[in-house]
């Protein structure tokens, strides 16, 4: 698994590079090893059919994130833009219920490239303390936005 996942990666970094030199070639194989290194691929076996769906649950999470990255964004242009600066800022603790480190970090990656909002800390227990410009409406929000997030991230993430 561990040589497949280099191979891509390199794959994936000749593309972008579109540079066939030696020393370009022999950059990339060492990122793509040192990437597969640090991300650690699952020992399991690779199952074809979960395929689908996971690309499915990514491309719905991608265009999650950034539709709430445009969402809120609007919303703090309207609070800077406001004369009275209706800010009832606060920090709000979100559990993430996510088994896995890279889930809870790929959740609270979510949270952060919304503006006015960003993780301060997780906690024990994968509890995120989130800073939040509007406090009042950010728990509701913020439990059905992780649900979800969590949701699709079990679908990627095995």
């Amino acid at each position: 698994m561990a040589f497949w996942m280099i191979l891509g990666l390199w794959l994936v970094y000749l593309a972008l590079t579109s540079n066939l030199e030696p020393s370009n070639l022999a950059l990339g194989l060492l990122i793509a090893a040192g990437l597969t290194a640090l991300l650690r691929p699952p020992r399991g076996r690779f199952e074809l059919r979960r395929l689908p769906p996971a690309l499915f649950a990514l491309g719905r999470y991608l265009f999650l994130v950034i539709l709430n990255a445009v969402k809120s964004g609007l919303v703090v242009a309207r609070i800077v833009l406001d004369p009275a600066l209706p800010v009832k800022q606060g920090i709000i603790a979100i559990p993430t219920g996510c088994d896995s480190e890279l889930a809870t970090a790929l959740s609270a990656h979510a949270i952060t490239l919304a503006p006015g909002e960003m993780v301060i800390e997780i906690g024990e227990g994968g509890v995120m303390y989130t800073h939040a410009l509007d406090a009042t409406q950010a728990t509701e929000y913020v439990a059905e936005a992780q649900r979800l997030r969590l949701e699709l991230l079990r679908k990627i993430i095995p």
